[in-house]
């Protein structure tokens, strides 16, 4: 109790004695930036990215944070994972996928060419998700599992829903599919619908009940919420240890020597955020942009955002860009926001925020952002937060009186890099530089990042550029949508310019809306809003004779193995019969097809079966753990009381002596005085 109050007059501390000189400012709450992004969590193969603003491909890097004008395109045999919220996207090969939108309340993709799988576990009663095709929009009306295929041609989609439902626009025409449907949408100017039974799961449908499958069972859900992006990465990468102070904490399995968090990676900017950490390592997205980091008897371990508890208030967690403080002095030499800029010869530091100490942005928030970004990720009082707004923003008190911050003084916490190293995305590990202890721990602490309007090199990030990305007339495609997408990004060099003009400083969203997009920029992307639409019945073929796919579904192949589709031969009349033998053949297709779903259904179970054995391991695993942990406490009890019988013991065995002691001297004493005198009897005479 005694350390927790400790800290939270720490946070006190912060609020009214640390007047660091901010590099934002007040802005409306309608200016905030989002409280999500999309991580790119796994690029199998020839995956390549685009940033917003830029017309430039780099290789893709995971745990890259993607947001509203970031594309991404997916070459043959390749494949991509992206999750948002509550929401996973998985991309097949040969496919254009780019966010039109990303907000806290929509997600619109815009899908030109190819497959992608969309699971959806939840779905907020503000919230909307679209995917838009160069034919029709999707709207999805409920969580479930989605597929949708757009044609090389762009002129025909299919939609599989296996669970949930949604709603198809475009060509003056709404189409409702629901669960166990497939749709082929054809037609650009009008739209035909026609509904099959779904097809049978291929190899890509497949690896994404997996990946479904590995999150449902993520040991993690138990210890952090699921809003949390990257939790699922966590079981494989480190354990839960429950600590009295901090709760649940997790802890890396690292094997570096020296390893602390925010040392391996690299920073990018990515607007309106500003610069943003990417970590290097497979599990390094949720512990980087939420929580906070702690040293637990010389072992850092991350203290998460607590899971929804029943009939309590809860508030989803807040996306940072980078939970640190950064450090100045004579062997750091940035201004941490007072026009400081990083140069040459310029070394940059910073060490991670601990649990209740308070995060406020570099970039222009407003007073709702910074209470729910720091509400949600950290246990720490909102009048705390009010006072440190008002103080550091409001009324931007440049007075710096030296707070303790407990990492700062974490021996190895503070990382350092060059100038140049830390503006060029460069891995900050291979360019550290040496701090020393003594002078971390007393250097001057801000919050705000170094301020330096970035160049092209951080925009792109770490990837290496590729050729591989979509021909120019996919890349120009447009697509129909149902909910107006915001404008398209500004050019970077229009942004760059920009940021130099605010003096090296992240600008707000509605600037970056003021500077008019160059139309003609390939990183345009085109939409056509869908007209107003009649709701029509689609037409209803769910004959499973209509499922044939072993043929080759000619434009709706995407020249990957796992993008098959359904051959629905939809200019065949149903009376049609092309030999004697049809009757025949539908008896043998429909038994292949009872032989196929049969197959399915028993690798299902076998799959699910060794899913529910690994979940057990796990189970025994972490009983085995706790056991253990709960056997050191009983030992380390019995060892407590052992000790206090002992001395217990001794105080008797002391107590016992003195006592002995005591006696032993009165009764010396006794022996030592003359006896008595004693008087004659009145019954005796004396003798003569």
């Amino acid at each position: 109790m005694k350390i927790r109050k400790r800290y939270w007059l720490a946070c006190v501390a912060i609020v009214f004695c640390l007047g660091l000189p901010m590099a934002s400012s007040a802005v409306a709450d309608d200016d905030d930036p989002p409280g999500r992004v999309a991580r790119l969590s796994l690029a199998d193969g020839q995956v390549s990215f685009s940033p917003a603003g830029t017309d430039d491909w780099v290789s893709a890097v995971v745990n890259r944070p993607m947001t509203t004008g970031d594309r991404l395109w997916t070459d043959h045999d390749s494949r991509a994972e992206l999750h948002v919220g509550s929401a996973a996207f998985r991309v097949s090969g040969m496919t254009g996928f780019s966010f039109l939108n990303l907000s806290d309340q929509m997600i619109q993709v815009r899908l030109t060419e190819g497959t992608v799988n969309v699971r959806v576990r939840r779905l907020g009663d503000n919230e909307s998700i679209e995917i838009d095709t160069p034919n029709l929009a999707l709207s999805i009306l409920r969580p479930g599992r989605y597929r949708i295929n757009v044609s090389e041609t762009g002129d025909t989609t299919v939609i599989n829903i296996r669970d949930g439902e949604g709603e198809v626009t475009g060509g003056g025409s709404a189409y409702t599919i629901h669960a166990g449907e497939q749709a082929v949408l054809s037609g650009t100017d009008s739209l035909s619908a026609d509904i099959q039974a779904l097809a049978v799961d291929d190899d890509f449908d497949n690896w994404c009940k997996e990946r479904d499958l590995r999150e449902e069972h993520a040991a993690s859900r138990r210890y952090v919420s699921d809003d949390v992006i990257g939790y699922e990465d966590l079981d494989d990468y480190g354990g839960w240890r429950p600590d009295p102070q901090y709760g649940n904490v997790w802890f890396p399995h690292v094997t570096v020597v020296n390893w602390a968090p925010y040392r391996y990676g690299h920073w990018v900017w990515i607007s309106p955020w500003g610069w943003t950490w990417v970590d290097s390592a497979p599990w390094g997205f949720a512990p980087f942009h939420y929580g906070r980091w702690v040293s637990v008897r010389g072992a850092w371990g991350w203290v998460p955002c607590p899971p929804p508890v029943v009939a309590v208030g809860y508030v989803r967690p807040v996306y940072a860009p980078a939970l640190v403080a950064w450090v100045g002095g004579p062997n750091f030499g940035f201004g941490f926001g007072i026009g400081g800029a990083v140069g040459v010869g310029v070394n940059v530091g910073w060490f991670p925020l601990g649990p209740r100490e308070v995060f406020v942005p570099s970039y222009p928030v407003s007073r709702v952002y910074v209470n729910s970004v720091n509400i949600s990720n950290t246990t720490v009082n909102q009048t705390v937060i009010n006072n440190y707004y008002n103080t550091t923003i409001v009324n931007k008190n440049v007075t710096k009186n030296d707070v303790h911050y407990m990492n700062q003084s974490v021996p190895g916490g503070v990382t350092a890099t060059s100038g140049q190293n830390f503006t060029s995305a460069r891995p900050v590990n291979s360019n550290l530089v040496r701090v020393d202890p003594k002078e971390a721990a007393a250097a001057p602490v801000g919050y705000a990042a170094p301020s330096v309007a970035p160049p092209k090199q951080a925009v792109l990030g770490a990837g290496a550029p590729t050729n591989n990305h979509p021909p120019a007339a996919l890349m120009s495609r447009p697509v129909v949508a149902k909910a107006t997408p915001p404008p398209p990004p500004p050019t970077f060099a229009k942004q760059q310019a920009a940021i130099q003009a605010n003096q090296g400083r992240p600008i707000t969203i509605a600037q970056a809306h003021q500077l008019e997009p160059e139309r003609t920029h390939a990183n345009v992307s085109p939409v056509r809003m869908a007209p107003a639409a009649t709701a029509v019945a689609p037409k209803m073929n769910t004959a499973p004779g209509n499922l044939n796919r072993s043929a080759d579904p000619g434009p709706l192949t995407t020249n990957h193995p796992a993008n098959g589709q359904a051959n629905y031969n939809a200019n065949r009349p149903p009376s049609a019969k092309p030999n004697g033998n049809s009757n025949v053949d539908t008896q043998l297709e429909q038994k292949h097809q009872q032989q196929i779903q049969q197959l399915q259904q028993k690798q299902d179970q076998e799959r699910q079966k060794l899913d529910e054995q690994r979940y057990k391991q796990q189970q025994e695993l972490q009983k085995q753990a706790a056991d253990q942990q709960k056997q050191s406490q009983i030992e380390e009890k019995q060892q407590q009381q052992l000790q206090q019988l002992e001395q217990k013991h001794d105080q008797q065995q002391q107590q016992l002596k003195e006592k002995q002691e005591a006696e032993h001297a009165k009764t010396q004493g006794q022996k030592q005085a003359p006896p008595p005198k004693s008087k004659p009897s009145s019954d005796e005479k004396p003798h003569h």
